[in-house]
């Protein structure tokens, strides 16, 4: 399976897809407009171990909360991303048993190598 959680919106997201450049077997999900259900984080997690590797620190609503003050239990990292999309790293981009999770270099080039 190859699959690519996204946000339209995002000029980051909207270029590292142009990067990959995905052919017709690669399913694109704007989390925006499609949520991401437990079930899919839920596997997004057996392949990281890991909520907090999938959330963003950077999303604004984390400052707004005062969360980035606050010391976040793995389901409390798991609760934020399914109560607002932008709490998800992005992009999130699966191939097989393979995670790429965000938009470091480094993570981005071993995604485009792996759509190959």
């Amino acid at each position: 399976m190859k699959k690519i959680y996204h946000l339209s919106t995002c000029n980051t997201c909207q270029r590292i897809i142009q990067e990959i450049n995905p052919d017709s077997n690669v399913q694109l999900q704007d989390i925006k407009t499609e949520a991401i259900t437990e079930d899919q984080l839920d596997a997004m997690y057996a392949l990281t171990g890991s909520y907090e590797a999938l959330f963003s620190k950077r999303a604004q609503l984390y400052r707004q909360r005062n969360l980035n003050q606050q010391t976040l239990s793995e389901k409390d990292y798991k609760n934020l991303i399914l109560e607002h999309y932008t709490f998800l790293k992005r992009p999130v981009m699966l191939v097989d048993n393979q995670i790429f999770v965000g938009n470091s270099k480094k993570v981005v080039a071993q995604a485009v190598a792996a759509f190959k």
